[in-house]
């Protein structure tokens, strides 16, 4: 078991996804900000791995535009040694890594325009976890998409597209649960009908269920995942108090947290926190589950 959080250290006085308007893209302006971009995923890393965070979600705003017909710029080569020292890290560190595309990433979309361009995003986030040289268990989640009035055609779209994505694509891709149209139940079915791995989101499972307990739901997702895959990996959040129902919290709940942790037994998860506050709440939640013996807590030779 790891545990993690996604993209940004709040303490660390960097950001790994800074970013520009389109208007003012240029081939000089995009290396400076990826240049900078990686430097603070670097630092951002180093940080986690001497403090026992050893799961981290990579921003989608590493490359800004890379996926925009405006960037015909060879990131990828350009930054060849940069991409592969870091992946050299993360994998000698033990830390294991995902990225999230977002919510207007969409493979069921019944426009294709809307369907090619969230492929050609796909394509991005894969080419980036190829290029610091991580294996498949280096993750891209996403999302099933919208209903569009008539929720089976839309499973079955996107069952279709997922079909037809390149292998680079479907070898990484995993889908999740939400808290409004797709329960763990419908991903259930679209890996019955694919074979794509199901990562479960805790908090999204509380607000939108088939019925079923969240022990049954984790051990079923769970049983998507083939050895390949890495451990199978969870979203974990709970309610916000004061805002509208979906909310994420802005701190980890302890309570609630060791809760989880003895409700989840014996599933072994890596454990990624949806939480505002980031590496703060990360750092609670390795120390709740430090006594755990699931924890994974990589040590130095």
């Amino acid at each position: 078991m790891r545990i993690g959080y996604p993209c940004i250290n709040r303490g660390i006085g960097c950001s790994a996804n800074k970013t520009f308007r389109l208007a003012s893209y240029s081939e000089e302006r995009l290396v400076e900000t990826v240049a900078g971009n990686l430097a603070c995923l670097k630092k951002i890393l180093v940080w986690n791995r001497q403090n026992g965070i050893l799961f981290f979600r990579i921003t989608s705003d590493l490359v800004p535009f890379a996926s925009h017909p405006v960037c015909t710029f060879p990131w990828q080569e350009h930054f060849k040694n940069e991409l592969a020292e870091t992946g050299e890290f993360i994998r000698k560190a033990g830390i294991r890594i995902s990225m999230h595309p977002d919510q207007f990433i969409v493979l069921n979309a019944p426009d294709m325009e809307v369907a090619g361009r969230s492929i050609a995003e796909l394509a991005y986030h894969a080419g980036v976890l190829d290029a610091m040289g991580l294996d498949r268990t280096a993750k891209i989640q996403l999302h099933i998409g919208g209903v569009y009035g008539d929720k089976e055609a839309s499973l079955a779209r996107f069952a279709r597209t997922y079909e037809q994505l390149d292998p680079a694509i479907r070898r990484r891709l995993v889908i999740e649960n939400d808290d409004l149209r797709f329960t763990a139940a419908d991903c259930l079915n679209v890996h019955e009908e694919t074979g794509v791995p199901v990562l479960f989101d805790v908090f999204h499972h509380a607000c939108n269920n088939a019925g079923e307990e969240m022990a049954k739901a984790l051990l079923l997702t769970g049983e998507t995942w083939k050895k390949s895959d890495g451990i199978p990996m969870i979203d974990y959040s709970s309610q916000h108090p004061g805002k509208r129902p979906g909310s994420h919290a802005d701190h980890i709940d302890p309570a609630g947290f060791s809760a989880f942790l003895d409700h989840s037994r014996p599933c072994d998860r890596d454990i990624m926190l949806e939480i505002k506050d980031k590496e703060v709440s990360a750092l609670v939640a390795c120390d709740l589950a430090r006594n755990d013996p699931r924890f994974f807590l990589q040590r130095d030779d």
